[in-house]
C-alpha cells in the first residue's frame, strides 16, 4: 500500500502550474485508482488540455462525502527556493516543494484513504473532486459542478482541501473581479484641454473606490472572525497611455471586491458603477462619449456553513476538535453550496502562511493528523 509520503513525492514532481496541463498529475491518479478497483470520470476544458477528475468509491445511489481538492499550484519564478521546488525535499520533519501545503498534501492524503475505502465496504460513498484551474478563480470545478447539479442524488458534504492546520474553517469571503476601460479623447498634450485624458478619468474612479472603501471599513458590516473583518475594495493593476506627448483615450485598470458572506456585493457594485457614471458625465462637455467599460474577469462565491449545523459536527468528530475559523481568501467551497446546496468545510493539512511562497512545505505531523481523519472517515462511512 502506497503512503501519503508517496503519493506526495510523485504528485510535487508534476509542474502543474495553472498556465500549464494538468493531464500529466490527472493520468496517475486516474491510473492509480483503476489500479485499486476505482473508476474515475474525466471532465475536461474546453481545448482538452487539462481535465477534472471525479471518483465515486461506495454505493453511488446515495448522499456521499466529497474530498475536493485543485491539482493547480502557482509558478516558482523570481522565487528564491533553498531547494528543487518540484522535487520533495524533507528537512527537520518538513517537506518542502510547490504545492505540498497548496494542496497536493491533501490530494496525497486522500489517494491513500482511497486505497483503504476501496477494501472496505461502505454504506455512505466517499467522492474524490480533483480540479485544475482553482488558482485563477476556481475555474475548473465549475464545469464538473454542472455535471454533478443533474445528477440524480447529491452530496451530503464536501470537505475542502486548502491549508488550515487541520481546524475546521465554515466561512470565506467571496470574491467579484472586473477590469475596468475609461474611453478619453486624444489630443496633442500642448493642448491637452481640448482632449478628455482617459488616465485622469481612470484615477478620479478609482478615488472613488478609495472612498467606498474608507466608507464600509468606518460603516459597513463587520466580523470579527476575519483577519480583516470587513468587505474590501482593491486595485491591483492599471495600464494607460503611450507616450507623453499625446492625451490618452484609454487607460484600463483590474480591480477586486472580496466581500461577506452577509454583505450584498451587488450594492457596491452598483454604487461603483454610479460614480463612473457621474464622473463619465462631468466630462462630456468635451467629450459627450466619454465612458467607462466593466468587464467580468472571475468570481466565486462566499462559503457560510453555520458553525452548530450537522456538517461542521460531524467533521469535529473526525478531528477530534471543537474549534472553527473563518478566512479571507476564498475555496470552492462556496460553489458547492450555491450550485449543489452541499455544506462545505474547509478543514485539510498544511498552513496558508507559506502557500505561494518560495520553500512551501508541509509538515510530517500535519499528513499524520490528515491521514487519521480520513482514516475516521472511512471507519463512520463503513458497514
Amino acid at each position: 500500500m502506497k503512503t501519503s509520503l508517496q503519493h506526495l513525492d510523485t504528485l510535487v514532481a508534476f509542474p502543474s502550474v495553472s498556465r500549464d496541463s494538468n493531464l500529466d498529475l490527472i493520468a496517475y491518479v486516474r491510473d492509480f485508482l483503476a489500479g485499486i478497483g476505482v473508476e474515475s470520470t474525466l471532465v475536461h476544458n474546453e481545448d482538452g488540455r487539462k481535465a477534472n477528475l471525479w471518483a465515486t468509491i461506495g454505493p453511488a445511489s446515495r448522499p456521499g462525502i466529497v474530498l475536493s481538492g485543485h491539482t493547480d499550484v502557482v509558478p516558482v519564478e523570481g522565487q528564491a527556493w533553498s531547494s528543487d521546488p518540484f522535487r520533495l525535499t524533507m528537512r527537520d520533519r518538513n517537506y518542502f516543494g510547490r504545492g505540498t501545503a497548496d494542496m497536493k498534501g491533501f490530494i496525497a492524503c486522500c489517494l491513500r484513504a482511497a486505497e483503504l475505502a476501496s477494501q472496505r465496504v461502505l454504506h455512505t460513498p466517499i467522492h474524490l473532486a480533483f480540479s485544475y484551474d482553482e488558482e485563477i478563480g476556481c475555474v475548473g470545478v465549475r464545469r464538473l459542478l454542472d455535471l454533478l447539479k443533474d445528477a440524480p442524488v447529491k452530496p451530503r458534504l464536501c470537505i475542502v482541501g486548502e491549508p488550515t492546520l487541520m481546524q475546521a474553517v465554515t466561512a470565506h469571503k467571496g470574491k467579484l473581479g472586473f477590469r475596468v476601460t475609461a474611453h478619453g479623447l486624444e489630443a496633442h498634450s500642448s493642448l491637452a484641454p481640448i482632449g478628455v485624458n482617459a488616465i485622469y478619468m481612470a484615477t478620479d474612479l478609482i478615488g472613488a473606490i478609495r472612498a467606498i472603501q474608507a466608507d464600509i471599513a468606518a460603516t459597513g458590516l463587520r466580523d470579527g472572525d476575519y483577519e480583516v473583518a470587513y468587505t474590501t475594495l482593491h486595485v491591483g493593476k492599471i495600464l494607460g497611455g503611450e507616450v507623453m506627448n499625446i492625451v490618452p483615450n484609454r487607460c484600463s485598470f483590474d480591480f477586486e471586491i472580496r466581500y461577506l458572506p452577509e454583505d450584498d456585493e451587488h450594492r457596491i457594485v452598483t454604487r461603483i458603477k454610479s460614480m463612473a457614471d457621474e464622473i463619465a458625465r462631468s466630462y462630456s462637455s468635451v467629450f459627450s462619449a466619454a465612458r467607462f467599460e466593466f468587464i467580468d474577469l472571475q468570481s466565486y462565491p462566499a462559503m457560510n456553513t453555520p458553525v452548530d449545523s450537522e456538517a461542521v459536527k460531524f467533521i469535529h468528530a473526525l478531528t477530534g476538535g471543537n474549534s472553527t475559523g473563518k478566512i479571507t481568501f476564498g475555496t470552492e467551497g462556496g460553489l458547492f453550496q450555491k450550485t449543489l446546496g452541499t455544506p462545505a468545510v474547509v478543514c485539510v493539512p498544511g498552513n496558508i502562511a507559506v502557500a505561494h511562497k518560495p520553500d512551501e512545505n508541509v509538515s510530517d505531523a500535519q499528513l499524520a493528523q490528515c491521514d487519521r481523519m480520513l482514516d475516521r472517515l472511512i471507519e463512520k462511512l463503513s458497514t
